[in-house]
C-alpha cells in the first residue's frame, strides 16, 4: 500500500462554459419539449450520449431530422446553411453553439464578406472547424500545425490578398504561440483573432503545471474528442507517463498502456477534458485511490544497491532513460547512482535538429559516455557518437550497393559542402555538388539532398559524395519518361529555365523545350520577356519532337485565345468599328481593331477628296470610325474604309468632279500654246 502518494484533481478539470450550457439546456427541455433530437452528439463523451439515449433524446444526422423534431444545435455550431435546411425541414432549432464559438462565425462571416481570406488554426474534420468554414463566402483553409501553415503560404499566393486568421476554441495555446512568429513574418499584414476559449487556455495551463510535478498523468475525457487529446499532448510534454481514458473502468488498462507504474508514483495529477461530467472525473479518482492501496511493493535491497555501484569508464556504451529536456540538454537515467547529462552539442551531428523536438520524456537511447565526475555524481554522455557508428556503417552499406542517402548541407567549405546523414558528415565536392560552374554553394545550406557515395576511408571514418550523381540518374530516368510518354499535341506542364531574344526555353521535368517567339502570344511583342518570367510555371502545347536530335517545340499561345478566330465570330462585311492607327504606309494605313487584328485602309479610302500623302490625313494612335468592307479569311487580310461611311452627297460630288476632270482631259488640245490661262479654271476645281 502507497500511503505516502498524493493524488490531485485540477481545479478547472471537466465540462467547460459552453459545454455545461448546451447539456442543461438539452436536459431542461425533456418535459416541455417533444421528439428533442441533437444534431450529432451534444458533446463528445459516450456516457452523457448514452444517459440521454436512456431519457429519449438520441443524435440525428441532418437527412435524419423530421418536421415537427426540436433540433438542439451542439455547442460546437454548425454552418450557415445547416439553419436553412433545419427550416425547410419544418424543425424547430434550439441555438446551443458556445458564444464563444458564436463570436468565430461572426468574424469569419464579416471578414470573409469583405473580401479576406479566412484560414483557421485547427482541425479540418472537427464538427467546429467545419461550421466556422460554413459561415465563409469566400476562401477558406485549415492549417494543424506550424509547419501545415508554413506549407500552405508557400504552395499558394497571397501576395495580393487580405488575410484574417481565427484559431479553434480548443487549439493548443503552445503551438499557437509559436506560430504567432510564423503570421509576422510570412504575413505581417495579415488580422490574427485569438480566438481559443480562455477556459481551453487555463484548463491546459493547469494541467502542464501539474505534469511539471507528476510521475503519472491521467486525463479523463471521450477517446474521440479533439479537446481531450490536445489536453493529453500538453502534458505529455512534461510527464513521460500520461495516459487517456474514457472512465473509471479503463483507467486499469490505461496506466498499463502507457507504462505508469506506480510503486514508485509520489505524485499523480488528473485534469480532464471539456466534455467530462464531474462525476466520472470523481469515479477516476476513487479508482485510482483503490488502485494504490492495493499495490504490491516488491522492492529488491541488493538489486538495488548494485545498480547504484555499477562502475562506468569514458567510451562506454549506456542505454539512458529520458527524465527531462531542458534548454537543448538532455537528462537521462542510466541505472547508476549518477545522473546523466547529454549536451546539446552531442545530442546531433545535424545542427538544426531539436532535442525538445526529436525525443520525449521516457525514451530509451543508446549512449557513449565521454566524461565522468564521481564527486558531483555526473556523467556527461553523447548520443551524436552512437549515431556516427551506426550511420557510418549505412554509408558504407550505400556505398557497396550503389544506394542513394538523403541529408541536409550543414556547412559550406573550401572545396565543397558537407551533408548530415545518419549522424555522419559525407563531404561533397563542389563538382559534385553544384548544378553550374557559377553556382553559389551557400544556397544550399540547410536544403535537404539526395546523394550517392563514391569513396569511403574507414580507417579516417570519412566519405566522399556526389548530388549530381542522382540528379544525372533522376534527369536520365525523366527524359526516358517524358520522350516514352509525350505526343505531338498533348499538354504538359513545365518551368521556364531561361529566355532568349527568338524564345524561351522551358524545363520540362529532365527535357528542355522551346517555344519560338512566334508561338509565345498572339500579340505584338517586344521581347520574350513581355510575355513570361524565369522560374515561372506555364503550360504549353508539344508542337514536335525531333527523335534523332531530342529537340522538342512547344507553344504557349492558346488556340481559345486565337485573335483571328474572336474577330470571325464577333464581326461581319459591312459592320462598322472604331480602330487604332499602328502604322503608315504609301499605299494606306494598317488599324488595329482588336489586340493581334489590324485591318488596311487603302489610300483611296480615306477621305472623298484625293490624298496624296496618308500622313497628312492620319497618324499613328489615332482612333478612327470606320466600316469593314472585305474579309479575306484564306489569306487573313482585312479591308477597311473611312470614306464609306462619309456623307452620300459629299460622295456625290467628289464624283462629279472627277467626271468633270476627266471630260475636259478628253476634249483639251494635245498641246496648249498659253497654259497659264489654264491654271485658275484648274485651281477653282480644286478649290470646288
Amino acid at each position: 500500500m502507497l500511503t505516502d502518494c498524493k493524488i490531485f484533481v485540477a481545479k478547472t478539470a471537466g465540462f467547460c462554459f459552453g459545454v455545461d450550457r448546451a447539456v442543461k439546456i438539452v436536459y431542461n427541455m425533456l418535459d416541455s419539449r417533444n421528439n428533442v433530437v441533437t444534431l450529432g452528439p451534444i458533446i463528445h463523451n459516450p456516457n452523457v450520449v448514452a444517459d440521454l439515449k436512456t431519457k429519449g433524446v438520441f443524435p440525428r444526422e441532418l437527412e435524419e431530422v423530421s418536421k415537427g423534431d426540436t433540433v438542439v444545435i451542439r455547442s460546437h455550431g454548425v454552418a450557415a446553411d445547416v439553419y436553412t435546411a433545419l427550416e425547410e425541414k419544418g424543425a424547430s432549432i434550439v441555438d446551443a453553439t458556445c458564444p464563444f464559438v458564436s463570436r468565430i462565425h461572426k468574424i469569419a462571416n464579416e471578414k470573409s464578406d469583405e473580401g479576406y481570406v479566412i484560414m483557421i488554426a485547427g482541425d479540418a474534420e472537427h464538427p467546429e472547424v467545419k461550421g466556422i468554414r460554413g459561415h465563409c463566402s469566400g476562401e477558406s483553409y485549415v492549417f494543424g500545425s506550424c509547419q501545415d501553415f508554413e506549407n500552405l503560404v508557400k504552395t499558394s499566393d497571397f501576395s495580393t490578398k487580405k488575410v484574417a486568421i481565427l484559431a479553434q476554441t480548443t487549439y493548443n495555446r503552445n503551438v499557437w504561440c509559436d506560430c504567432l512568429k510564423l503570421f509576422e513574418r510570412l504575413l505581417p499584414d495579415a488580422l490574427v483573432y485569438d480566438t481559443i476559449c480562455s477556459a481551453t487556455q487555463e484548463r491546459q495551463r493547469e494541467a502542464a503545471e501539474i505534469a511539471h510535478k507528476a510521475d503519472i498523468m491521467v486525463i479523463v475525457g471521450g477517446l474521440h474528442s479533439s479537446n481531450t487529446h490536445k489536453l493529453k499532448a500538453v502534458c505529455e510534454q512534461y510527464c513521460g507517463s500520461c495516459c487517456l481514458v474514457e472512465d473509471a473502468q479503463g483507467l486499469e488498462q490505461g496506466l498499463k498502456d502507457c507504462g505508469a507504474d506506480l510503486r514508485g508514483a509520489h505524485f499523480i495529477g488528473i485534469s480532464a477534458g471539456a466534455s467530462t461530467p464531474a462525476y466520472i472525473i470523481k469515479e477516476v479518482q476513487q479508482t485510482m485511490s483503490e488502485l494504490l492501496n492495493n499495490v504490491d511493493e516488491e522492492f529488491n535491497f541488493e538489486e538495488e544497491l548494485e545498480k547504484t555501484l555499477k562502475k562506468i569508464h569514458i567510451g562506454m556504451k549506456v542505454e539512458g532513460v529520458v527524465t527531462d529536456i531542458n534548454n537543448g540538454e538532455v537528462a537521462v537515467d542510466i541505472g547508476t547512482k549518477h545522473t546523466g547529462y547529454i549536451p546539446a552539442s552531442e545530442f546531433s551531428d545535424d545542427p538544426s535538429v531539436k532535442p525538445e523536438e526529436a525525443v520525449k520524456v521516457g525514451d530509451t537511447l543508446d549512449l557513449i559516455v565521454l566524461k565522468t565526475n564521481d564527486q558531483e555524481g555526473i556523467v556527461t554522455l553523447s548520443k551524436k557518437r552512437v549515431d556516427a557508428v551506426l550511420g557510418f556503417q549505412k554509408v558504407v552499406e550505400a556505398k557497396e550497393s550503389d544506394a542513394v542517402l538523403e541529408g541536409t548541407v550543414t556547412n559550406v567549405v573550401k572545396g565543397g559542402v558537407l551533408v548530415s546523414s545518419n549522424g555522419v558528415k559525407v563531404f561533397v565536392p563542389a563538382s559534385q555538388a553544384a548544378p553550374r560552374r557559377d553556382f553559389d554553394l551557400n544556397e544550399m545550406l540547410k536544403q535537404s539532398v539526395k546523394f550517392k557515395i563514391l569513396e569511403v576511408n574507414e580507417a579516417k571514418q570519412r566519405a566522399v559524395g556526389s548530388i549530381r550523381a542522382v540528379a544525372r540518374e533522376e534527369r536520365a530516368a525523366a527524359q526516358a519518361a517524358f520522350f516514352e510518354n509525350a505526343q505531338i499535341g498533348s499538354e504538359v506542364e513545365g518551368v521556364v529555365k531561361s529566355i532568349t531574344d527568338y524564345g524561351v526555353f522551358v524545363d520540362l521535368g529532365g527535357v528542355d523545350g522551346l517555344v519560338r517567339r512566334m508561338d509565345l502570344s498572339w500579340k505584338r511583342i517586344k521581347h520574350p520577356s513581355d510575355v513570361v518570367s524565369v522560374g515561372d510555371k506555364i503550360t504549353v502545347k508539344i508542337k514536335d519532337i525531333d527523335d534523332e536530335t531530342k529537340k522538342v517545340s512547344l507553344i504557349y499561345k492558346k488556340d481559345s485565345e486565337n485573335p483571328w478566330e474572336i474577330f470571325k465570330a464577333n464581326y461581319e462585311i459591312g459592320q462598322v468599328v472604331k480602330a487604332t492607327v499602328v502604322s503608315i504606309t504609301s499605299f494606306g494605313a494598317f488599324a488595329q481593331i482588336i489586340d493581334g487584328i489590324d485591318g488596311l485602309i487603302h489610300i483611296s479610302q480615306i477621305a472623298n477628296q484625293r490624298v496624296n500623302n496618308v500622313a497628312d490625313i492620319l497618324s499613328v494612335g489615332q482612333e478612327v470610325e470606320c466600316k469593314i468592307t472585305e474579309i479575306d479569311s484564306d489569306k487573313k487580310r482585312i479591308s477597311l474604309s473611312i470614306r464609306a461611311l462619309l456623307p452620300e452627297e459629299d460622295a456625290a460630288d467628289e464624283e462629279e468632279a472627277v467626271e468633270e476632270e476627266v471630260v475636259e482631259a478628253d476634249e483639251a488640245p494635245a498641246e496648249t500654246e498659253e497654259p497659264a490661262e489654264e491654271a485658275p479654271a484648274a485651281e477653282e476645281e480644286t478649290a470646288e
